[in-house]
């Protein structure tokens, strides 16, 4: 790549069910993301966090829908809100945005801000479809809709903030599922998304898996959106999560997956924005997981072994 990246930390966890991941962005800071992608050739930039509330300060009912549960809307709204602008404006000055979450919430202000002046195709790393919404999340954590947000599905339809109406189902591919509830899975199943489990890892291969959801995304689309959930990969090789799923991708599978993304930008400059969410590292060990972040991010920039 021949692009300046500014790393932008979105240290929120509004959206999800424990604490933690608010430091997230310090830890993968820590653990020198800014120094890996420099490896690259890259030149690298820090606007740093964005400021938010702590969110023992506030009322995590104090938005609720008339239809439907989703905690602490009103502060995902604004955080979301001011993400996007910041990475829309990011994009239009010619750099490339790197988000450090947070909880995958923070995905739903990157794609809209990636989206505000082209259409854009998605790839989601994640172990969770991410696919709920108020009236069907049974929880209520915001953390498990950011797609379903972006999508414009159930109640997000009327929400500006949320919906993003240049990402499409058919340019949307998740890659490594293993965890999804049983209304996810209608849901999944009635959409026009493509989606790879990890039993598809298991028998076709990483690298091909990914090669065919580049294939989706990058199809009549100006660009992509990558969204990394570090519990994709498997909990014994990123323990920093809050929602562990037994059975995610290795090390060297994570790494094969990010490096198909940088080589099919090098081929054809579609990747456009892209965000690292769900390291806590309060149930990390050593910082592994946000220094296996920091790393990953480097290979989807292109670094590479030789």
């Amino acid at each position: 790549m021949d692009r300046t990246v500014r790393i932008i930390g979105a240290p929120m966890d509004y959206g999800a069910n424990r604490r933690g991941v608010d430091m997230g962005p310090s830890a993968i800071r820590y653990a020198g993301v800014a120094a890996e992608l420099e490896t690259t050739g890259l030149e690298v930039t820090d606007a740093g966090d964005l400021q938010m509330p702590r969110a023992e300060e506030r009322d995590p009912e104090a938005n609720q829908l008339n239809r439907g549960n989703a905690k602490f809307l009103r502060e995902i709204e604004d955080v979301s809100r001011r993400l996007a602008r910041e990475v829309g404006e990011t994009i239009q000055e010619g750099v490339f945005p790197l988000v450090l979450g947070g909880d995958h919430s923070i995905a739903i202000g990157s794609m809209n801000g990636s989206a505000r002046d082209a259409d854009l195709g998605v790839v989601w790393f994640d172990a969770h479809a991410d696919l709920n919404t108020p009236e069907t999340s049974p929880s209520g954590n915001v953390h498990g809709m950011p797609l379903g947000a972006a999508l414009g599905r159930g109640i997000f339809g009327e929400m500006d903030w949320a919906h993003a109406p240049r990402v499409r189902e058919e340019s949307v591919a998740y890659v490594g599922l293993r965890s999804i509830d049983d209304r996810e899975r209608e849901l999944i199943q009635q959409s026009d998304i493509t989606s790879f489990t990890m039993s598809d890892i298991d028998s076709r291969g990483i690298t091909t898996v990914v090669e065919e959801a580049l294939d989706v995304a990058t199809s009549g689309t100006d660009g992509i959106h990558v969204s990394l959930d570090l519990d994709w990969l498997d909990p014994k090789t990123a323990p920093g999560v809050g929602t562990p799923v037994r059975g995610g991708v290795t090390y060297r599978e994570a790494h094969s997956a990010l490096e198909a993304v940088s080589s099919r930008h090098a081929e054809t400059g579609v990747l456009r924005s892209m965000d690292v969410v769900e390291v806590n590292p309060i149930l990390d060990e050593a910082n592994e997981t946000a220094t296996l972040a920091a790393e990953l991010s480097a290979s989807a920039f292109g670094k590479r072994i030789l």
